[in-house]
């Protein structure tokens, strides 16, 4: 382990100064506290995964068994309610699946924005457009239902320093996203 840890330290040293002199530098002293623990975990998750940049970049937890997708959904509206995002839609994948006569296990997305926050951070990076809304999905896997969103924290530390008046709403959508799967897997509303 200390090995992989020394061998991981020494790559990402060797990686940095190769490309200190093509602007990396400056973008690294850009970046917010945390960003290299941040891509140390994502990229500690994308070796296990074997590859898989979309598990190395989502939160997931498992739903506790006996919980219900009805209560899933409703543990993460009411966390929405409560933290006053705004859910702007839903698609039960798996049930239109099921009508086109595909079988199918759940797979229900929810989407959550709150308006005055997008409209600052993509003021402040047009291309985080891309990221909106945010999206909770429910899952049905072999072992029960999973509940997966995108590890925000990747989006926040390894991005540019943001402003204070942004980072502050930055991080309740954070926070908020973060309360919906932990209330989700309990089916606490």
């Amino acid at each position: 382990m200390k090995a992989m840890t020394f061998l991981k330290g020494a790559v990402l040293a060797a990686g940095v100064a190769t490309l200190s002199g093509c602007g990396t530098m400056h973008a690294i002293g850009n970046l917010e506290e945390g960003a290299g623990s941040t891509f140390m975990e994502i990229w500690d998750k994308w070796t296990e995964a074997e590859g898989d940049i979309a598990e190395a970049t989502m939160w997931k937890v498992k739903v506790k068994d006996g919980v219900k997708l009805e209560d899933v959904k409703d543990a993460i509206n009411g966390v929405a309610t409560n933290r006053n995002i705004k859910n702007v839609g839903e698609l039960p994948l798996s049930e239109e699946l099921k009508a086109r006569g595909i079988k199918s296990g759940v797979i229900h997305v929810m989407s959550f924005c709150n308006p005055e926050t997008a409209r600052k951070m993509t003021d402040f990076s047009p291309a985080m457009a891309g990221f909106l809304p945010c999206r909770v999905n429910i899952v049905e896997q072999a072992d029960g239902l999973w509940i997966y969103t995108m590890n925000m924290d990747m989006a926040i530390k390894m991005g540019r320093k943001m402003p204070a008046e942004l980072k502050g709403p930055v991080m309740e959508v954070r926070n908020t996203m973060w309360e919906m799967l932990e209330k989700g897997a309990k089916g606490e509303f």
